[in-house]
């Protein structure tokens, strides 16, 4: 999950716990490969918190505003420590009307 920060720079705020399967259909319906110059290409990202292990992932363009809850715990980069939870995908919603990110105080 991301969100853009003052400067414009889209930011790496956390992630999501495993999405059901027809969760996970519906939203790769909605995604769109990222074309080149992704701010994120060569990235590798952890499994969980504290894991050594590194996900496959396909970056996408950051396009869909998606609703999740979040425990309020941030780590020392102002990232969510604890999973999301996913609610809902917002195609009504762009990623200009979500706040900036600006990390924890």
């Amino acid at each position: 999950m991301a969100r853009y920060d003052d400067e414009g720079r889209l930011r790496y705020v956390g992630r999501t716990t495993t999405l059901a399967q027809a969760a996970g259909t519906a939203l790769a319906g909605m995604l769109h490969r990222a074309r080149r110059g992704h701010p994120w290409t060569g990235w590798s990202f952890s499994a969980g918190w504290g894991s050594r292990e590194t996900l496959n992932v396909t970056l996408v363009e950051p396009e869909l505003v998606v609703e999740v809850g979040i425990d309020v715990a941030r780590d020392a980069s102002g990232r969510w420590r604890h999973a999301a939870r996913w609610h809902r995908a917002r195609p009504d919603l762009s990623p200009t009307d979500v706040p900036r990110w600006s990390p924890a105080p």
